[in-house]
């Protein structure tokens, strides 16, 4: 188990941190868990590089359900290492992989209708993902990130899209399901909402999803030097979350003055409440299984606030 006493920050990281909070509007105990856990992670992490034989840029991936905070903890690492420890940073997101919501109709047609929903492995693109790792480990200049609107449930026009101009120190990638092995092939015959069972009673959508967890993303996960998981208390909690991210982007398309016809992806609480479903299967598997294989573990609690934090090598 990793103890930690809350080490006070230098000016530069103070600074970093409050105008962090104020532009993320986040609460002030986000500043304690930022102080107590998450700057002493950046800097082991940058100490740990430079003892390192590896060549190229170090792979950080976050795994955390929806809602745990693991999009923020991306942003605030990214910050950290740049701003602090001057490191080239590519702050990747698993969800800016998305296929494009005329791909994953085609999937709807061909393999299963619950494809068209983003989110489960299959609707990425995990072709383009895994070429765009390759380029930034290998320092390549000018890559091009794509970027995805969930507003609209589909990609931003390429000009929105992120280039990054020089070679990469780290790279950070986040995700709902990093790091997700296959579950066993008898768990599958099993539904265990009322989606699979009125959606997916023969098991297509869920076998087809366990294959290429197998086939398309364990090659990637293997690629992380470092993995990190936000561990929610249960599964009763992501929807809670999930909510207050739908509220989030609710109030960001408001008041970015969205027509109502480009807010297509905005999800009514009866709309989320089956969308959630899509997500209860693997999250519930992750929570009983991917503990075991996350390098630094953040136990939260309900609230967000961090329990406990262990250690894979010392757990």
């Amino acid at each position: 188990m990793h103890t930690n006493n809350s080490p006070a920050l230098n000016q530069a990281g103070q600074n970093l941190l409050d105008v962090f909070c104020a532009e993320e509007k986040l609460p002030a105990t986000y500043k304690l868990l930022a102080q107590t856990y998450f700057f002493p992670l950046a800097a082991e992490t940058v100490e740990e590089q430079k003892i390192s034989d590896r060549n190229g840029p170090l792979i950080i991936g976050i795994n955390g359900s929806q809602g745990s905070g693991k999009s923020t903890l991306a942003l605030l690492l990214s910050q950290i290492f740049s701003s602090l420890y001057n490191k080239n940073v590519a702050n990747l997101s698993i969800d800016d992989f998305y296929k494009t919501k005329a791909e994953r109709q085609q999937s709807a047609t061909d393999v299963h209708p619950l494809l068209l929903t983003r989110g489960v492995p299959g609707t990425h693109d995990t072709t383009m993902l895994s070429n765009t790792l390759k380029r930034l480990c290998a320092g390549e200049t000018e890559v091009i990130i794509p970027r995805f609107d969930k507003s609209t449930d589909d990609r931003h026009p390429e000009s929105a899209w992120e280039t990054i101009h020089n070679p990469v120190d780290i790279i950070l990638l986040e995700g709902w399901c990093l790091g997700v092995r296959p579950e066993p092939q008898a768990s599958l015959s099993i539904a265990i909402n009322t989606l699979e069972q009125q959606e997916d009673a023969q098991g297509t959508w869920r076998k087809h999803i366990n294959q290429t967890i197998k086939n398309d993303y364990l090659p990637i996960f293997e690629q992380l030097d470092k993995l990190i998981m936000l561990k929610a208390p249960s599964f009763e909690c992501v929807y809670n979350w999930r909510q207050k991210q739908e509220d989030k982007l609710i109030d960001k398309t408001i008041s970015a003055s969205a027509a109502p016809n480009n807010r297509s992806g905005i999800m009514s609480k009866t709309e989320l409440q089956r969308f959630i479903q899509h997500y209860e299967r693997l999250t519930v598997h992750m929570l009983a299984t991917l503990p075991k294989y996350a390098d630094i573990l953040f136990k939260l609690s309900s609230d967000h606030s961090i329990s406990e934090r262990l250690n894979r090598d010392a757990s």
